[in-house]
């Protein structure tokens, strides 16, 4: 029987704050209503939402290195580490699995630093602004990806 498919979705830094941190930007929904959603929605795909959550940018980087080994696709939220980690997107170039990176806000209406993004240069697709909802349509857009032959490059 072959292995469930699994997706690692990796939080950075301040994310454990969700639903306490400025809610007027970020919402209520907490860290672990997240996880618990993100796990909900792979399941309807036969997927295996593994999620994880740092601070600390070696353990991000740990993590997307550990996924080369075990998952199919992973889901970054850098945080605040997306616009300063060139180690992030060196990571994830040096896994090759497809990665959706996701931001709760827009971060092009934000501060101009906060415009840019390293990982993006080596992610698969990038979500910003949709709030929570943005983790699910990254679940749904690899579950797609990961149903498709590897010759077929649409999602």
């Amino acid at each position: 029987m072959p292995q469930p498919k699994k997706i690692f979705i990796l939080n950075g830094p301040n994310l454990n704050r969700l639903g306490l941190r400025e809610p007027h930007l970020y919402g209520a929904t907490t860290l672990a209503q997240l996880e618990e959603n993100c796990r909900k929605v792979a399941a309807e795909y036969g997927i295996e939402a593994e999620c994880f959550q740092s601070n600390y940018e070696g353990q991000l980087i740990e993590w997307i290195h550990q996924a080369a080994g075990e998952a199919q696709a992973i889901i970054l939220n850098g945080a605040g580490l997306t616009h300063t980690s060139i180690a992030l997107m060196d990571a994830i170039k040096s896994v090759g699995l497809p990665t959706i990176e996701v931001h709760i806000t827009n971060i092009h209406a934000r501060e101009d630093y906060r415009g840019h993004s390293y990982p993006a240069k080596a992610a698969t697709g990038i979500i910003a602004g949709l709030g929570v909802l943005g983790y699910e349509l990254a679940i749904r857009g690899l579950a797609s990806m990961l149903a498709k032959p590897a010759t077929d490059p649409s999602i």
